[in-house]
């Protein structure tokens, strides 16, 4: 891939990273980033004579053009193979404007082109994978691009980042996963970056840090947004110049890894903020993916419950019993706050339950009772919509097991719903966080259940 340096042509230099706009592109086994004019228009497409050339070949000549002018407007320029924005093909020479950071198919490269800069942070290319988030990890896998993991609490970013490991080039590699939010600071600047002999006390020996033991492997940064300022300083220049200096070092040490990064906050609100550096954000955000909640991949309940069971029994060493159609219904009817984390504990609890089936009795028995209030609540929109909450409400420790449902109500929750609900805003004076966490469920559950019950939503006494 070629940017032309042909100031007719576009009518603007090519503008240096970091000070323009930024163009990333990514296929199946490649990826690459260029520098875009910050003004005019830009031809994309496979021939020579275009601006920018993509050579594969679901590319055509001149497949699409891009006007930059403040925004960005596409333009297909009667491609073979289509160009999509939000998944719909646009017509031969129809013009859409899309935000900055929104991803574009052309053919079957992935485009992104986003307002470099630290001065301003563009939102995340959130990728919305429900059903396409293998095909999206099959395309990065094979490159070298950086990956940060969206999602709430247990929704198995860990799994996908693995899984993007173990497809690529660095699979025979180490896959080093660092959980930013288990250490404390100084021991975490320690394990990731190494220390000499003699650096602190107790160093009698020299060690290297999980950078380096992860050389030509992959590194998972998990929650990564709990990383401190000072260690968000030192990852910076680590990405940048692939080097790491051994705390009592004077000397560097190179290393080659690939980075993924996960978290369940809004890093963008947090650059924002000033809580999180918005050049170390660019440098891990090279393609964002959303991993959906469970409650939005319900088709994939069924599945993922059984191959629970068979791990679980294995584990427990006793044969692993079946699941019967009322377990599967009553597991497809819970909402599933835990998420996957949940699954793989309730499927455990009813594997230990169980003899040779698992029916609907087993399943009530080993859902978190707390928690199940919320059985048949759908969300009024998906919550990846709004990417993470920022303060996710885990679910409540296991209680006493349910031997049934509860009754219902014709507005498809417990009878005692509204009862249980007024008596916690009551002892909360109000206040709809307080209560939410009483009754073992997130604010947002609370809300909707409030609107679903016809209830009036309280102030603050």
């Amino acid at each position: 891939m070629s940017v032309r340096r042909d100031e007719e042509a576009t009518q603007a230099t090519i503008s240096t990273p970091g000070r323009g706009p930024l163009l990333t592109a990514v296929w199946d086994n490649g990826s690459i980033a260029m520098p875009l004019p910050e003004r005019g228009r830009v031809v994309i497409g496979r021939g020579v004579q275009s601006d920018v050339v993509v050579d594969h070949a679901s590319i055509s000549r001149a497949h699409a053009a891009l006007e930059i002018d403040g925004g960005l407007v596409w333009e297909d320029l009667g491609s073979s193979n289509g160009t999509r924005v939000r998944g719909r093909q646009l017509a031969p020479h129809e013009r859409v404007s899309v935000p900055w950071g929104e991803a574009v198919e052309l053919g079957s490269v992935v485009v992104i082109v986003r307002a470099a800069g630290a001065e301003h942070v563009e939102p995340a290319p959130v990728l919305h994978a429900t059903e396409d988030l293998e095909q999206w990890i099959a395309r990065v896998a094979g490159t070298d691009m950086s990956v940060l993991l969206l999602g709430e609490t247990g929704v198995g970013k860990g799994y996908y980042a693995r899984a993007i490991h173990e497809r690529s080039h660095r699979a025979g590699g180490p896959f080093m996963h660092i959980n930013c939010a288990a250490l404390p600071d100084q021991l975490l600047e320690s394990e990731l970056f190494g220390y000499e002999r003699g650096a602190f006390t107790g160093a009698n020996a020299a060690k290297p840090g999980l950078l380096e033991a992860a050389n030509e492997g992959s590194v998972f940064l998990d929650e990564i947004g709990e990383l401190s300022a000072a260690t968000q300083a030192k990852l910076l220049v680590a990405l940048e110049r692939r080097e790491v200096m051994r705390v009592g070092a004077v000397k560097p040490r190179s290393f080659d890894v690939r980075f993924l990064a996960a978290t369940n906050k809004d890093l963008q609100a947090l650059s924002e903020q000033g809580r999180f550096r918005s050049d170390l954000f660019f440098r891990i955000a090279g393609l964002p993916l959303v991993v959906p909640p469970l409650r939005e991949r319900r088709g994939e309940i069924a599945q993922l419950a059984r191959t629970f069971v068979t791990t679980a029994a294995e584990r427990l060493r006793k044969p692993a019993p079946a699941l019967s159609a009322d377990a599967l219904d009553a597991l497809h009817s819970y909402a599933w706050p835990g998420n996957v984390r949940e699954l793989i504990s309730t499927m455990d609890r009813a594997v230990l339950l169980a003899d040779r089936v698992i029916g609907r009795e087993q399943v009530l028995a080993s859902i978190n009772p707390t928690a199940s209030r919320a059985m048949a609540v759908k969300p009024s929109a998906p919550a990846s919509a709004n990417l993470v909450p920022a303060n996710p409400i885990p679910p409540g420790p296991p209680s006493a097991p349910m031997s049934a449902p509860p009754p219902s109500s014709s507005s498809g929750l417990p009878a005692d719903e509204a009862e249980r609900i007024r008596v916690a805003l009551e002892k909360c004076a109000g206040n709809q966080s307080r209560a939410a966490e009483l009754l073992g469920i997130s604010r947002r559950t609370l809300l909707h259940k409030l609107d679903a019950l016809g209830l009036p939503r309280p102030r603050k006494k």
